[in-house]
């Protein structure tokens, strides 16, 4: 039932996303943008738990996932370190899977030659 839910979870927000390629002018960099804004809203309302519980890996993964883990990075680093925490805590949560990005990023292009449109 885990690998269902995950599924229908990550599902709906891929295909919202579609529908909004589709049927508005929004650029897919607004969209990103939006999905890591809505993760860190419903975060902060206490909503995101709810999702993640129920979605599993199809709400942690995607960007609305990513802003869940600033939001609670932040949240947690206030809660230490004072108005400081806000600066720093969500950069600190996100660390890992930024470098991850960064390193699989560079391991993919020394593999691969990029080409050019045409």
């Amino acid at each position: 039932m885990e690998y269902l839910n995950a599924f229908l979870c990550g599902g709906a927000l891929c295909a919202l996303g579609q529908l909004l390629i589709d049927k508005t002018k929004l650029t897919p960099a607004k969209i990103l943008v939006c999905y890591v804004t809505a993760g860190v809203i419903l975060s902060a309302l206490g909503i995101y738990q709810y999702v993640a519980d129920w979605g599993g890996a199809g709400a942690a993964v995607p960007l609305t996932g990513f802003g869940n883990t600033l939001a609670k990075g932040v949240r947690e680093a206030v809660a230490q370190q004072g108005l400081l925490g806000a600066l720093t805590g969500g950069i600190t949560a996100t660390a890992g899977g930024i470098a991850a990005a960064i390193f699989f990023g560079f391991l993919v292009a020394l593999i691969f030659k990029a080409k050019p449109k045409r």
